[in-house]
């Protein structure tokens, strides 16, 4: 699936339209933890954590990819080789032979920003939506606690200017809405029930905010990516529908996603506490 809809402008020039990093910027140059780096664009596997090392040149470096995910072509200069995904054809960086650093005597000079990191060794496709359900520290908690979940990323969603801070959107004049961005393991799980999960640990029926929270960040809505996301989302509000619930969440086109400072990553889980307005209510 094509994400390049939620792309922010920096993630677009260089995914797209084939630009460079600035070196020492980007977020995995020196990242050292086990998992799996995808394509941001489709999200397929392109490569594990044990190929990546340290060659001090300022971007992310791998000597080896996934078997038949990374393309190699001679690139516009004439004079390197461009590295891109093989699925979506996503710009990733270069590809350098002969330098000496590992054992295979290659380099993959990856842009951080063509990429995502998930923890998890063995997976090779996923599939994403993009989730507003109130205060963004609920949401997130209950998501991320689905089997087959391998990700989840709290930010904005839906505005009108690039690269919110949280206290411009509090302040209701951004137009954004709190989201988490959802990546799952698309052998291990799917939309229907990532969507039961988000319509039964919120209200989807209030108009005004979630819970105690009244403004419009935290109003229901699902940014979906294509059409078939879109029936899906669909057919799972019919189903609460014929139940009789009155429902206020938005179905709306995927927006770039910013994502949120640090201090709101993961939080329910590093402060050990629980969501005050968010809790679990069968509705399925």
């Amino acid at each position: 699936m094509l994400k390049t809809k939620s792309l922010t402008p920096l993630q677009y020039k260089i995914i797209v339209n084939k630009a460079t990093e600035y070196p020492n910027t980007g977020e995995f140059t020196d990242t050292e933890t086990l998992g799996t780096y995808l394509c941001r664009q489709c999200g397929i596997a392109l490569f594990r954590s044990q190929n990546k090392f340290h060659s001090g040149c300022g971007w992310a470096s791998f000597d080896d990819e996934l078997t038949g995910k990374v393309k190699h072509q001679p690139d516009a200069d004439g004079r390197r080789t461009e590295i891109t995904c093989a699925n979506c054809d996503g710009h990733l960086g270069h590809i350098f032979h002969g330098e000496g650093f590992t054992r295979l005597n290659q380099r993959y000079c990856v842009n951080s920003a063509s990429l995502d990191f998930v923890e998890d060794t063995e997976v090779l496709e996923t599939e994403e939506i993009i989730l507003a359900a109130g205060c963004f520290w609920g949401v997130e908690y209950y998501l991320k606690k689905i089997p087959g979940v391998i990700y989840t990323a709290v930010g904005y969603c839906g505005g009108h200017i690039d690269n919110p801070a949280y206290e411009d959107v509090k302040q209701e004049t951004t137009g954004h809405l709190e989201v988490v961005r959802v990546i799952w393991d698309s052998k291990k799980q799917n939309l229907e029930t990532i969507l039961k999960v988000f319509f039964e640990t919120h209200d989807p029926e209030q108009t005004d905010g979630q819970g105690p929270d009244i403004v419009n960040q935290y109003l229901s809505a699902i940014f979906y990516y294509n059409e078939a996301q879109k029936q899906t989302a669909q057919s799972v509000m019919n189903l609460l529908t014929n139940k009789g619930y009155k429902l206020a969440t938005q179905l709306r086109e995927a927006e770039p996603f910013w994502i949120g400072e640090e201090y709101h990553r993961d939080y329910y889980n590093r402060k050990g506490t629980l969501p005050y307005c968010h809790g679990y209510t069968k509705r399925f």
